[in-house]
């Protein structure tokens, strides 16, 4: 089996749930994925929280990538306005095999170019903003999460582990996806469209 490496973005006030809830569940098989952390420079980036985490390396510095992570957060209106940032993004997801944001970090892919034209979903309290950003997009707010092609984007925080199961589900196969969901005493809600948090 192919080991694919995973590299998670992370900037000053990332959302920690959006980050460390699917890199959970990819942790299921570390046979199958490595997992890095990037940012614009190697260090602790503090998150909305609080907690610091560690940047394995800096973004300049990144190794090809099968698995591209974009967390949300707070931290997202700032990183718009990165130029360096977004370009990176845009570069990087041209030779990946899944692009993945969580909550906001939707905001980061749209302002990369990489969801024109297609469906794409985001954090319900923050979706008028996020899909302000960015009109050229097929926004749907009744989504747990949304796959179009090697994008997959997800709605609000907890909904993020939901997408990294469906990716794991992708890559290796519904069992895989199963046992990781099982590992990790987690009830996997498998239906995108399966939205308790979306208003009719």
């Amino acid at each position: 089996m192919r080991r694919r490496r995973l590299g998670a973005l992370i900037f000053p006030g990332f959302e920690m749930l959006d980050l460390y809830g699917p890199l959970e569940m990819f942790a299921m098989r570390p046979d199958a994925f490595e997992i890095v952390t990037l940012a614009k420079r190697t260090g602790p980036v503090v998150a909305a929280g609080g907690p610091a985490t560690v940047a394995d390396m800096a973004i300049c510095a990144s190794p090809p990538l099968d698995v591209l992570l974009v967390p949300g957060g707070p931290g997202t209106r700032d990183a718009l306005g990165d130029a360096a940032l977004i370009g990176w993004l845009r570069e990087t997801a041209a030779h990946a095999e899944i692009v993945a944001s969580v909550c906001t970090g939707a905001a980061l892919l749209a302002a990369a170019e990489l969801l024109d034209g297609g469906p794409a979903t985001t954090n319900k309290r923050a979706f008028d903003w996020v899909a302000g950003t960015r009109p050229d997009v097929d926004w749907r707010k009744r989504a747990r999460w949304v796959e179009a092609g090697p994008i997959f984007t997800a709605s609000g925080v907890s909904a993020g582990m939901d997408m990294a199961l469906a990716m794991i589900a992708r890559l290796m196969g519904r069992d895989a996806a199963e046992d990781a969901a099982h590992e990790a005493e987690y009830i996997w809600n498998h239906d995108p469209r399966e939205d308790p948090f979306a208003k009719e």
